[in-house]
């Protein structure tokens, strides 16, 4: 029997190991291709689509009821949506949020998303964790068996993330002076610190929560491209140096690795996520694909040094290898899932950086505190 109804709109999500679920047309229609991965997160689709992290990738939502509080300007992460396609169980056709713009249905649709509803996330869950986050690709609507050719074709010409520089694609093309607004609920540090640091944020994929912590904790924050030199950073005379997070392969992000080597023990440093792993390459350690990645907020992380745990958001499919760390640097946090490395410093470079979201959005708010960690590395180093 076809896997095809008969007159309902269909869409088809096509692994490349030829495992096919079948749902409904959702969201802007066409074909993507991506990587598919899981999040776990059970809220913040829209901060999760407009993360620059997740280009080149479809995401699926393990939580079965998406929607349900529409979409808001307010809510977004970076100038537009990153992600390749959206893969969840139920979409709410109708948002019950006094914010609410739009429905998650529409916001696709001017976004040129291709997504698909009805899904077994469940099994796609499991098939991920089980086999490996791996390419496929959405065909909505999906017809018959042209429209799976078609699909096979496309997800054959789809080159992956190993090796892929995607920073370079989503970064800022111009410096400039961050200047939003702290939302409602984020207050500033008090009292203020004064004079301000001035920190200069290289944009791997910086998300806009980012911004506003070190903006709360008294920065004013100049983003400058991935690919600015050390020398162009040096000039302007920073008083630290923020790694943002991004998407991609970091040991193809060659022309920040290089720059970041040149300012280690120049100015104090702090990285998240792709900046992490940048950081950790720039001091000589190595980095490797993990299996399905960790995405979500709900990820256990332990301070080595005292043993608390963290709860964290996370977003990354790839990590520091384990043994590989230089001489004068230490591991200050492991994942407890998989005893990845998921945070280090080298206290005699000035720098320290981890795997996760502290900006946690969305997520929980347990480790807020490192972004006044980098503001007192910064003044110490004043002096």
């Amino acid at each position: 029997m076809s896997i095809f109804g008969s007159t309902a709109e269909r869409a088809v999500l096509l692994l490349d190991d030829g495992r096919i679920f079948e749902g409904q047309s959702f969201g802007k229609r066409g074909i993507s291709v991506g990587e598919v991965c899981f999040n776990t997160s059970m809220t913040g689709y829209q901060e999760i689509l407009t993360d620059p992290s997740y280009a080149g990738q479809i995401i699926t939502l393990t939580y079965p009821e998406q929607g349900n509080y529409g979409v808001n300007p307010g809510d977004v992460e970076s100038r537009q949506v990153f992600a390749r396609g959206l893969i969840i169980r139920d979409c709410s056709p109708v948002p019950s949020n006094w914010r609410s713009t739009q429905t998650l249905d529409e916001y696709l649709e001017t976004s040129d998303v291709v997504g698909i509803s009805g899904i077994d996330t469940r099994a796609l869950t499991r098939h991920v964790r089980e086999t490996g986050a791996r390419p496929g690709v959405i065909i909505s609507p999906c017809k018959g068996e042209e429209d799976i050719q078609t699909g096979r074709e496309a997800l054959a010409a789809f080159g992956g993330l190993v090796d892929a520089d995607l920073a370079s694609e989503v970064t800022t093309k111009t410096e400039y002076r961050w200047s939003g607004d702290l939302p409602p609920g984020l207050l500033p540090v008090t009292p203020e610190p004064t004079p301000r640091y001035h920190v200069i944020a290289y944009d791997f994929g910086v998300k806009e929560s980012i911004l506003k912590h070190l903006k709360r904790v008294g920065c004013d924050v100049d983003v400058v491209p991935a690919n600015t030199s050390a020398s162009d950073v040096l000039a302007r005379k920073p008083d630290g140096v923020f790694l943002s997070n991004g998407p991609g392969d970091p040991a193809a992000v060659t022309d920040a690795i290089e720059a970041v080597k040149e300012l280690v023990g120049k100015v104090p440093m702090f990285g998240i996520c792709l900046g992490h792993q940048i950081m950790a390459l720039a001091l000589g350690a190595e980095t490797f694909k993990l299996k399905f990645g960790h995405r979500g907020g709900n990820q256990p992380v332990m301070h080595i040094p005292t043993g608390r745990v963290e709860i964290t958001a996370q977003n990354h499919g790839f990590a520091v290898k384990a043994g590989t760390m230089p001489e004068g640097s230490s591991v200050t946090h492991i994942h407890l899932n998989d005893q990845t490395i998921a945070g280090f410093e080298h206290v005699g470079l000035n720098l320290f950086s981890v795997q996760y979201h502290p900006e946690a959005s969305p997520g929980p708010h347990d480790a807020h505190p490192h972004f006044i960690r980098f503001t007192q590395l910064m003044k110490d180093a004043r002096l």
